[in-house]
């Protein structure tokens, strides 16, 4: 028996964390080429510091004029991303700031294995585990510390940016300890949040007179309390922030992209890595079933991992826990995933419409519990396998 009654912590980042500033660009640089062309490979590394942005990794088009173009295009593709995240400080100000490309064309050893035909099928880019996960705990089927550790700092950038908050900063982190009783998340023991903020004269009170509203706003109502413990700036001032504070880079913020680390995680970061590279669109196409067994009803609580070979297109494995929520056997979950979803990573992409340029909103808040987008964009939360895998099991 799990246990019931306890205190699980998560946290979230902005979009003007360093780390996601670059994990911005990175996803920037792969949909402006999967809007040239649907089938481009792109693994795409930034790497941001003081008044500095470096770009590196592979990129790969049919059209080898239209790569040399879009070459030339990656300087302002990064610098349009730095000014709406809305770095203009003096060290980091996205007209100001040196860019370096580093890009090239993608290896043709990994091309080969990605391309490799077996039984006419492509192969899985790399070896790796993805894991999903869904809870019932929340209507977007998310460990609740997460969900609303991204909620709140998704909103500060709302009225940030929309000019509401003129005082607040691009950078800033978030921490939700959430307190359970008999398995479900009913409030906050304690809340965390740093947030910059351009006017280096306001204190920590100040700054919580200025978020408090809107995290209230974000959260279930009576979650905070007397009790709550805040801790708002707890180091003072936060003036200086985002590459200038602190060093950024790609993929640095699995946990905070994923569940928070409420399940488990198979190592391999997702911004700037087009959907043949499973570490992205397998760790999608297991959230959407564990969603959708969720979904269905057949558990409360669900985990899928999936394993995959290099240049071989089938999973070498699908495994399910449901932690003994399960309305049927975790086996026969198992089985009828596999007859409800074809899991090549052709299939996932085909199933998912993955080769779309779907993923610069994917940067920061999470890549999952969020909303299914009209052009596609966070199709993996749909839940339109449920009657597909009822019938199956």
């Amino acid at each position: 028996m799990s246990r019931q009654n306890y205190i699980f912590t998560s946290e979230s980042v902005s979009e003007g964390h360093p780390d996601k500033v670059c994990d911005r660009i990175s996803d920037a640089v792969l949909d402006a080429l999967l809007t040239e062309e649907p089938e481009a490979r792109v693994a795409c590394e930034t790497f941001a510091t003081t008044n500095r942005v470096v770009i590196g990794g592979e990129i790969g088009l049919s059209d080898q004029d239209k790569l040399h173009e879009y070459m030339v295009r990656i300087e302002d593709i990064a610098r349009d991303c730095i000014r709406d995240i809305g770095y203009e400080q003096d060290k980091f100000h996205w007209e100001t700031c040196e860019i370096t490309n580093l890009l090239h064309e993608q290896s043709a050893h990994i091309a080969q294995g990605v391309n490799a035909a077996t039984d006419k099928e492509e192969g899985a880019g790399d070896q790796g585990i993805m894991f999903g996960f869904a809870t019932n705990e929340t209507d977007a089927l998310m460990p609740a510390p997460i969900l609303y550790a991204h909620a709140i700092l998704k909103r500060l950038a709302e009225v940030r940016k929309d000019g509401t908050e003129p005082a607040l900063g691009p950078d800033a982190k978030s921490q939700l300890s959430v307190r359970y009783e008999n398995g479900k998340p009913v409030g906050v023991s304690s809340l965390v949040l740093s947030t910059q903020h351009l006017d280096p004269d306001l204190t920590s009170a100040d700054i919580r007179a200025i978020v408090e509203p809107y995290i209230t706003e974000v959260l279930p109502d009576g979650w905070l309390t007397d009790a709550t413990e805040w801790h708002v700036n707890p180091t003072g001032k936060f003036v200086i922030g985002g590459p200038d504070g602190d060093a950024g880079l790609t993929g640095r913020k699995i946990i905070v992209d994923t569940y928070g680390g409420a399940a488990p995680h198979g190592g391999g970061a997702f911004s700037g890595k087009d959907p043949t590279k499973v570490d992205r669109s397998a760790a999608y196409a297991a959230r959407y079933l564990a969603k959708n067994v969720v979904a269905a009803g057949l558990a409360e609580k669900c985990t899928i991992q999936l394993s995959y070979a290099i240049g071989v297109s089938k999973p070498l494995s699908i495994y399910c826990d449901t932690f003994g929520t399960g309305a049927v056997k975790p086996a026969a979950i198992e089985a009828a995933i596999d007859k409800v979803m074809d899991l090549t990573p052709r299939g996932i992409r085909e199933h998912l419409s993955l080769n779309k340029p779907i993923y610069q909103r994917t940067a920061a808040y999470g890549h999952f519990g969020r909303a299914p987008d009209a052009d596609g964009g966070f199709s993996w939360e749909k839940t339109d396998l449920v009657e597909a895998l009822k019938a199956a099991v």
